[in-house]
């Protein structure tokens, strides 16, 4: 039996109640809020709308009358989650979401082509928890991270491996816009793992129609169109492109203001994440198609930013320790800072900030189009492809470190 050195087994203890100490003030701090666990709610209410055979699409919960947003298959998959009582549920959503925080750092590390042992990992965790997209996730009971975690599995297995984008299909069936990422198989060359996740996407379309026809029915002609069903689109909850269109123009119609610059961003970033890719830089590419999704989506909650996860564990392994760690510092203040929360947005405030507030009230959309701006200049100049490098955990390495609104449905 072999012995744990003093050392590791000291640093393994101290990751631990670190992570307990974190999970301990994470759950006071979140029981505090007005609307904690408030899309835990929606989702039973998907769940026993099937088992009754209610319509999907016509009820709201909660005092903020929250509707279903999702297609019929997520709410195939809510079924369980109305069997069980509410605390449950509730017990059930906080600690997969911590576990799934945990495989997103281990999946961030793989994109990065790094490793780490499980005290730097379960350190990482409790650190983690505090990100502003994250803690946001776990305040609302969102899924955020279960759909991240089976995006970026997918994408760093080998291109090779049997099934692969099946994982991307399946999320883009339970909410739509993880479908970008099939589009990125296909552009850069991996075109059966890009049909595989279009087959899994529709598949799940027809299981859900098969279920749910009148509710298919209703989504695929009706609900998806519906963006204001989801939220206004102007408040400081928006992180997408048309969050801080609107709130520069003090308009919550900005027409053709947001379409035209979303489609330009959407193609650039596609093209640019292609381009990344065929020269060996298939991390960033990937963070560039999360970074175009999050734009060109009329809307991003800021929990949905929990992309900055892999970002910051690519920043982390980007560069020797001590030289050129700016980035990676000023992205992780970035996404702990909460300026978005910190102007004034009660009522319709959001739609009158004066211009020197308006970039703490959008700071996710600026970085991303910064990082689209960056690649563009790193990517100049002549294409010379290059065989992508590919994803693998080497042997443990040094770890990587890495006031919610209620105007907003879940989505």
């Amino acid at each position: 039996m072999s012995v744990v050195p003093a050392d590791p087994r000291r640093r393994l203890y101290a990751a631990v109640a670190l992570l307990a100490v974190s999970l301990a003030a994470l759950t006071a701090v979140t029981w505090a809020q007005p609307n904690v666990l408030v899309d835990v709610l929606v989702y039973r209410a998907e769940g026993q709308a099937v088992l009754d055979g209610a319509d999907l699409y016509g009820f709201t919960v909660t005092e903020w009358d929250l509707p279903a947003t999702y297609p019929p298959f997520a709410a195939l998959l809510f079924v369980p989650v109305a069997w069980l009582p509410l605390p449950v549920v509730q017990t059930l959503f906080a600690v997969g979401n911590a576990a799934l925080l945990a495989w997103l750092l281990h999946l961030s590390l793989r994109l990065a082509g790094r490793g780490a042992g499980p005290a730097a990992l379960i350190a990482a965790t409790a650190l983690g928890l505090w990100l502003e997209p994250v803690f946001q996730t776990f305040v609302f009971g969102q899924i955020n991270l279960a759909l991240t975690c089976l995006v970026l599995w997918d994408l760093t297995r080998p291109d090779g491996a049997r099934g692969k984008g099946l994982a991307i299909g399946v999320a883009a069936g339970i909410k739509l816009t993880p479908a970008i990422f099939a589009v990125h198989l296909l552009l850069t060359g991996r075109v059966r793992a890009g049909l595989t996740a279009l087959a899994g996407f529709v598949g799940t379309a027809a299981l859900g129609a098969v279920a749910l026809p009148d509710a298919s029915v209703d989504f695929w002609t009706r609900r998806m169109f519906e963006t204001g069903r989801v939220g206004k689109a102007w408040i400081v909850d928006n992180q997408s492109l048309q969050g801080p269109v609107t709130r520069l123009l003090h308009t919550p119609e900005p027409g053709l203001w947001w379409l035209v610059p979303t489609a330009v961003v959407g193609l650039l970033g596609l093209w640019l994440a292609r381009r990344a890719h065929l020269r060996g830089r298939a991390a960033w590419g990937v963070l560039i198609v999360a970074g175009t999704a999050l734009l060109v989506s009329p809307i991003s909650w800021s929990h949905h930013w929990v992309w900055c996860v892999p970002l910051l564990a690519v920043l982390a392994t980007a560069a020797p320790r001590g030289r050129r760690r700016w980035p990676l510092y000023a992205v992780a203040v970035l996404f702990t800072a909460r300026t978005h929360w910190l102007v004034p947005h009660a009522g319709d405030r959001d739609l009158h900030l004066p211009w020197w507030q308006q970039p703490l009230a959008s700071p996710y959309p600026l970085l991303a189009l910064g990082l689209l701006g960056w690649a563009a200049w790193r990517l100049r100049g002549p294409r010379h492809r290059t065989t992508p490098r590919p994803f693998s955990i080497p042997r443990a390495r040094r770890a990587a470190p890495a006031t919610p609104s209620n105007r907003r449905s879940n989505v």
